[in-house]
C-alpha cells in the first residue's frame, strides 16, 4: 500500500463551496468505479476554508500517468472534471492546467 497526499484549492465562495461538498455527499457511480479501478483503495478529502487536502491509498498497481490516460478517455470522469473546474482553482505555484498537487511528506511518527 502506498500513501499520497495532494492539495487544490476552491474558489473563495461559500456558496460555491456549499455546492462543492454536496456534491461530493452524492458523487457519481461512475467516478468512484474509475477511482476503485485505477487502484486507489482509499480516499478522502478534508477543507479548511478554501483549501482542500486528499488521502488516497492506493494498491501497488496505482500510478499517476495510468490514471490520468484512463481518465483522459472516460467521457463521465470528463464530464465530473469540467464540473469540478467551477469549483477549484490552481494552487499558487501549481503548473498550467494542475489541479491536484501532490504534497511532499516532510514529517512522519
Amino acid at each position: 500500500m502506498k500513501r499520497y497526499c495532494l492539495a487544490l484549492d476552491l474558489v473563495e465562495n461559500a456558496t460555491l463551496i456549499a455546492e462543492y461538498e454536496e456534491h461530493h455527499r452524492k458523487v457519481w457511480p461512475e467516478i468512484v468505479k474509475s477511482i476503485r479501478d485505477a487502484g486507489i483503495s482509499q480516499m478522502e478529502i478534508y477543507r479548511t476554508g478554501n483549501r482542500l487536502f486528499m488521502i488516497m491509498e492506493t494498491d501497488d498497481s496505482f500510478n499517476f500517468d495510468n490514471k490520468a490516460k484512463a481518465d483522459a478517455s472516460n467521457e463521465k470522469v470528463q464530464q465530473w472534471e469540467e464540473l469540478m473546474w467551477k469549483y477549484q482553482q490552481a494552487l499558487p505555484g501549481a503548473k498550467a492546467g494542475e489541479k491536484w498537487v501532490l504534497m511532499k511528506k516532510i514529517f512522519g511518527l
